[in-house]
C-alpha cells in the first residue's frame, strides 16, 4: 500500500514538474520585448465587383471561380445585336447628313453666282441711269434683285452650317452607340482572382448588375483590435509582422496602414487576453503590394493568424519574428 502511495506521489510530482516546465516554456515564447504588442486577426483582400452599365442578355461568361485574370481581360460579354443595328442606322444618318452638306454647298455656289449677276446688273442699271438711258425704276429693280440674291446666299450658308451640325450630331450618335457596344464587353478593372461567378450565359440582367467578384491580391491587410492603452501608441506606418496559422514557419513583413478614430465594442470573433477590455480600436496591418503581388498565387482571404506591431520606434524585433519568406523561385512554379 505504501509503495502504491509513493508511486502516486512520484507521478504527481513529475506531472506538476512537466506542467510547470511547459507553462514556463510557453510563457517565455509568448513574452515580447518592450515596444511590441500582438493580436490575432484575419487576412482581408480588397474585393472588386465587375458590373454592367447597360441592361441586356449575357452572351458569354469567360471566367470561372478561381481563375486568375489580368487587368483589361474580358470577363463577360452581353448580346449586342440591337446596338449593332442602331449603329448601322446611325452611320446611314451620317452619310445622309454628308449628302445634305454637299447639296447645301451647291446651293451656296448657285446663290453666290446669282448674287454676282445681280451686282453686275445693278452696276449696269446705275451707269445707264447716270447717262439718262434708263429710269430710276430699273435701278431700284436691279438693287432689289441684288438684295434678294445676297439674302439667298446667307440662307444657303446657314443651310450648310445646319447640315454640318446634323452630320456632327449623327456622328456623335454613332460614337455613343459604339461606346455602348464597347461596354457590352465587361473587362476586369484589376488583375486578380475570380472569387465569385454570379451570372450564367443567357441570363437577362439590369443596369448595374454584378457578374463577377474579383480579389485584388496586391491589396492584402490583416485587421486586428487593440485596447486603448496600446492603440494610442501605434502610429500609422509603424513596422509590423504577420504570421499565418496556415504557414507558421514564415514571418511576413508589414506596416500599420490604418488606426480607427473611434473605439468600438470588442467583436465576438476577437479573442483577447484581457477580458476586462470592452472597447477596442480597429487597426489594419498592410502587406507591401509588391510583396503581395509576388506571392499572389498563395494569397487567400480569411486566413487567420497573428500580427505583431511596434509601439515604440526603438523596439527590437526578437529572432523568432525576423522576416522569413519562402524562396522567390517557388512563386514561379
Amino acid at each position: 500500500m505504501r509503495k502504491n502511495i509513493g508511486a502516486i506521489v512520484a507521478l504527481l510530482a513529475l506531472a506538476i514538474g512537466v506542467g510547470g516546465w511547459t507553462a514556463w516554456t510557453w510563457s517565455e515564447r509568448g513574452r515580447l520585448p518592450p515596444g511590441l504588442i500582438s493580436a490575432n486577426g484575419r487576412v482581408e483582400v480588397t474585393r472588386v465587383d465587375v458590373a454592367t452599365k447597360l441592361p441586356g442578355r449575357v452572351a458569354e461568361m469567360r471566367v470561372k471561380e478561381g481563375d486568375m485574370v489580368e487587368k483589361g481581360e474580358i470577363v463577360a460579354v452581353l448580346d449586342a445585336a440591337d446596338l449593332l443595328a442602331q449603329r448601322a442606322a446611325a452611320r446611314a444618318a451620317v452619310v445622309r447628313a454628308g449628302q445634305g452638306i454637299a447639296k447645301a454647298e451647291a446651293d451656296v455656289a448657285s446663290a453666290e453666282a446669282n448674287l454676282t449677276l445681280a451686282e453686275v446688273q445693278l452696276r449696269r442699271a446705275t451707269d445707264l441711269l447716270d447717262k439718262a438711258v434708263s429710269s430710276q425704276a430699273q435701278q431700284d429693280q436691279a438693287k432689289a434683285q441684288r438684295d434678294v440674291a445676297a439674302a439667298t446666299v446667307r440662307a444657303a450658308l446657314a443651310a450648310v452650317a445646319d447640315a454640318v451640325a446634323a452630320r456632327d450630331a449623327a456622328q456623335a450618335q454613332v460614337d455613343l452607340i459604339q461606346v455602348n457596344i464597347d461596354d457590352t464587353k465587361l473587362v476586369a478593372p484589376i488583375a486578380g482572382r475570380v472569387e465569385y461567378r454570379l451570372i450564367e450565359p443567357g441570363a437577362v440582367i439590369g443596369a448595374g448588375s454584378k457578374v463577377a467578384t474579383l480579389l485584388d491580391l496586391t491589396d492584402v491587410e490583416m485587421t486586428v483590435f487593440l485596447p486603448t492603452r496600446f492603440a494610442g501608441r501605434v502610429e500609422v506606418g509603424a513596422p509590423a509582422r504577420i504570421v499565418l496559422d496556415a504557414a507558421p514557419q514564415w514571418v511576413i513583413p508589414a506596416a500599420v496602414s490604418f488606426v480607427a478614430a473611434e473605439a468600438q465594442f470588442t467583436p465576438k470573433s476577437v479573442e483577447t487576453a484581457d477580458e476586462r477590455a470592452k472597447l477596442m480600436y480597429r487597426v489594419k496591418v498592410r502587406v507591401d503590394p509588391g510583396l503581395a503581388a509576388q506571392w499572389r498565387a498563395y494569397v487567400k482571404s480569411g486566413l487567420t493568424g497573428d500580427a505583431w506591431l511596434a509601439t515604440e520606434p526603438q523596439a527590437v524585433w526578437p529572432e523568432r519574428l525576423a522576416v522569413r519568406l519562402p524562396d522567390p523561385a517557388e512563386a514561379k512554379k
